[in-house]
């Protein structure tokens, strides 16, 4: 679940206002009775889960005392997973959910945190508590329960309310002398300075104008990293992201977009570093594949199935088709777990941050990256536009050459996207364009794919006479879907090739 609270700063003068103001027409305040929480947490011996804004922790008193808070990328924001457990042996589940953190290194306790909580609950009319605001008074204890710091704040979590509702609450602590102060969680603040040192992952940064081709290389795997990592524990999981991207698509998207990137910059990076990496990346997508090929066809058997109200299918029988689906998801999904749990996973890791951190760089990646970068986007776009690309596609062809095209203007589009913040509006109308002729190829061969699919299911029960027909038309209207693509492309491919967005390759 998603924690999203806000933090103020308070001295030991600060009174509690009444928060009655801040609740809906004919909701109340409601008071809790005072407790004393106290939580152990867990890290590595140089705080890398602080240091990334993580915390493994268990607290006394809570009906699921084990939980893993991991950041979302917005401030006051945390994905928040409690398990059972007894203490001083932390569930292995949330153990596995802080691997791209941990790395691997042991976990011990770091800091034990006493807590004695004055709560309050807004609630609306019906009872339904909306938002909660608490009074902390926390001791930093030592390992023989002595005191070593002490602090006070106040923090407004949302439970069932909006954040307006957030907003109205903060306005009355603020009134009342409340400062709003930076997220910092109260381990943090615990620990000291060494937990608010540099996370292992070097984020994003931004470029500088005029930057090398080595900073855009950097600033691309930096992204793409983030990406995949932050994913990691989302597929452990099983979850959704924002905008309904399953975790495993963004996990696989960054495997694909890195090895893109890697090869693209090929003349910038150190060959002896990018292969081994660029080759584990295909393993781990190779795995993640399998689940999302299984979940992109589930998608779309219902999409296609019920596409024509005025022609319904025999809904059990498709039903027996997403059974099969199912099975197979479900196998892909034990295989991810696996390979994640694997050394080899971990070792993959520990390069990607490594990479994150310093990318193993060529002497040409200190020139400046309008001069350099264009030069190489220009060759996988010579090769999309070339004989073995577009120039030589059949409108005929079979669906495996169509297939191929795609794949080169993927990896045309990932070069165009990486060089953006070097080469400006034309590389940016491009990438646009470009993502609309992948969204026809991707089609086009979502829908082959699924064609076919749907004809071997049915060949697996010959005696199922329903799934038989049922499948047959399904494939029938994938068909008509790979048609009306190729006719699309001509279009689409046009709208690509404009000048005004190619003039920049040389």
């Amino acid at each position: 679940m998603l924690e999203e609270e806000q933090k103020y700063e308070v001295d030991d003068t600060f009174v509690l206002p009444d928060l009655s103001a801040s609740a809906p027409t004919g909701g109340r305040v409601r008071a809790l009775p005072p407790l004393t929480l106290v939580a152990r947490h867990l890290d590595t011996v140089d705080l890398r889960l602080a240091r990334a804004g993580a915390a493994l922790r268990h607290r006394d008193g809570d009906e699921l005392p084990w939980t893993v808070k991991l950041p979302t990328g917005t401030p006051g924001v945390r994905h928040e997973i409690s398990r059972p457990g007894p203490a001083g042996q932390p569930p292995p589940e949330l153990v596995e959910l802080v691997t791209a953190l941990h790395r691997g290194a042991p976990l011990a306790p770091v800091a034990v945190v006493r807590t004695v909580r004055h709560a309050h609950e807004v609630c609306a009319e019906d009872g339904t508590v909306l938002a909660e605001v608490v009074d902390d008074r926390v001791r930093v204890l030592d390992d023989a329960g002595a005191t070593t710091g002490a602090f006070r704040e106040v923090e407004a979590e949302l439970k069932a309310g909006d954040r307006d509702l957030l907003g109205r609450v903060g306005e009355v602590l603020r009134d009342a002398g409340a400062r709003a102060g930076a997220f910092t969680p109260k381990h943090v603040r615990a620990l000291g300075a060494a937990a608010r040192a540099e996370p292992d992952l070097v984020p994003p940064g931004g470029l500088a104008d005029d930057p090398s081709a080595g900073a855009v290389v950097t600033e691309a795997v930096r992204k793409e990293v983030r990406r995949l990592l932050t994913h990691d524990p989302l597929v452990r999981l099983r979850g959704s992201t924002e905008g309904g991207d399953s975790p495993v698509h963004q996990m696989r998207v960054a495997c694909r977009r890195l090895r893109s990137d890697l090869r693209t910059f090929r003349p910038l990076v150190r060959r002896n570093w990018a292969r081994p990496l660029r080759d584990e990346l295909r393993w781990l997508a190779r795995v993640l594949g399998e689940a999302r090929d299984a979940e992109v066809l589930r998608d779309r058997l219902r999409r296609t199935a019920t596409a024509d109200p005025l022609s319904p299918l025999d809904m059990d029988a498709v039903g027996r088709l997403d059974d099969a689906l199912a099975q197979r998801q479900r196998r892909a999904l034990a295989a991810i777990d696996e390979a994640l749990r694997s050394p080899r996973y971990l070792a993959l890791v520990d390069a990607l941050v490594l990479a994150a951190r310093a990318p193993r760089l060529t002497r040409r990646a200190a020139t400046p990256a309008a001069r350099t970068l264009p030069k190489l986007v220009a060759r996988p776009w010579r090769q999309l536009t070339g004989p073995d690309g577009v120039d030589g596609l059949d409108p005929l062809a079979p669906d495996d050459r169509w297939h191929a095209v795609r794949k080169e203007g993927k990896q045309a589009r990932y070069a165009v996207t990486a060089v953006l913040p070097a080469v400006g509006r034309d590389a940016r109308r491009l990438a646009r364009t470009l993502a609309r002729v992948q969204d026809v190829l991707g089609e086009h061969q979502d829908a082959a794919v699924a064609a076919e699919t749907w004809l071997l299911l049915a060949a697996e029960r010959p005696d199922d006479h329903e799934v038989a027909v049922t499948a047959g038309r399904l494939a029938e209207r994938e068909r008509d879907t790979v048609h009306r693509m190729r006719a699309r492309f001509p279009d689409a491919w046009h709208r690509a090739t404009r000048r005004r967005q190619t003039r920049w390759l040389p």
